[in-house]
């Protein structure tokens, strides 16, 4: 009995997310005057929208019993090759964006393919993903380069009032827009359902006739897609490009997913939960800036426990499941 409410509920890793998101704000609110606002919530939004758009693609990845070490990476090559071109070569950005999301793609594919085609581990491919678009970024400038242009100025700068004075930017619309096509994909499109089974058993995805292969290409290629958007993103915020840019990028982006419920096992996963293990790593953020006196080291302690917590709900939800699966097992046997 006491395993009921995780053998009834398909949701109970979003449920802890989401209980854990606003047990956390609500301490905020308590403890800080004015954090308790429209305006600071947006300010997560528009703060972590990159990372929200990262995750996206990450969730596919690790549904699926992959990972990708790459997308930091590609994220500060985006912002590279969009500066260099838009600065140095004046290329019009309406050029320049589209082809940016091209690259990220075909650099996804070509991992997909590498993962699928030779039967090689993603963690190896997508860590030589990772140092290819970094050692990338230097070959385009070591130095940062800035975006002037009247395009990226109104880009940055655009606000859309939600309540009151409340705004979000083209970032978080951006990022929304993202969110609700990946809900699209994961949950109504064959290619979702193809992801999860996948994820839960490779040789039984493909015993049903699924397009495993075809499949796991496209889950890289779409996170290749998203690290390019991610990376637009990140110019719009930053309105300049830099090698470093996205360092360290891919583990916060893992983290967010995990603490979101998607099971690094593969074959479970929400992108709900995603959008909220986002929000908890831009809340720990914001508590620690309005406390004032505790280093930004205080991030990934914070971090580091709620992913170790994390880890452990998930073994116990499996285990949980196992246990319940050979009761009902042993009760039909009877």
């Amino acid at each position: 009995m006491k395993f009921d409410i995780l053998k009834n509920s398909r949701y109970f890793s979003i449920f802890v997310t989401i209980a854990l998101f606003l047990l956390m704000y609500t301490v905020g609110s308590i403890a800080f005057p004015g954090f308790f606002s429209f305006q600071t919530f947006f300010y997560l939004l528009i703060d972590n929208a990159y990372l929200i758009i990262l995750a996206i693609g990450m969730t596919f990845v690790i549904i699926s019993g992959g990972i990708d070490l790459s997308v930091g990476s590609l994220l500060g090559l985006t912002t590279m090759i969009i500066s260099s071109l838009i600065t140095k070569h004046n290329v019009h950005p309406f050029i320049v964006l589209p082809f940016a999301l091209l690259i990220g793609a075909a650099f996804g594919t070509f991992q997909g393919y590498l993962i699928q085609t030779f039967n090689i581990a993603p963690f190896i491919v997508t860590l030589g993903g990772y140092y290819l678009a970094r050692g990338l970024c230097y070959i385009v400038s070591i130095d940062t380069i800035s975006i002037t242009h009247p395009f990226y100025i109104a880009a940055s700068q655009f606000q859309l009032n939600i309540i009151g004075n409340s705004f979000i930017s083209l970032n978080v619309i951006i990022a929304l827009v993202m969110l609700l096509i990946a809900i699209f994909l994961a949950q109504y499109t064959k290619f979702g359902r193809t992801v999860y089974a996948i994820g839960g058993n490779e040789q039984s995805a493909t015993l049903m006739g699924l397009p495993v292969e075809r499949t796991k290409i496209l889950i890289y290629t779409f996170s290749g897609f998203c690290a390019a958007m991610a990376g637009i993103v990140f110019t719009f915020y930053m309105k300049s490009g830099y090698a470093l840019h996205g360092k360290g990028m891919e583990l916060d982006t893992i983290a967010a997913v995990v603490i979101g419920g998607t099971l690094l096992t593969g074959g479970s996963g929400y992108m709900i939960g995603t959008l909220f293990g986002v929000l908890i790593y831009g809340v720990i953020q914001v508590l620690i800036m309005f406390q004032g006196t505790l280093s930004s080291w205080w991030i990934r302690i914070a971090i580091g426990f709620l992913l170790f917590v994390s880890c452990l709900l998930q073994r116990v939800f499996e285990s949980s499941k196992i246990t319940l699966e050979g009761m009902q097992k042993r009760k039909k046997n009877a």
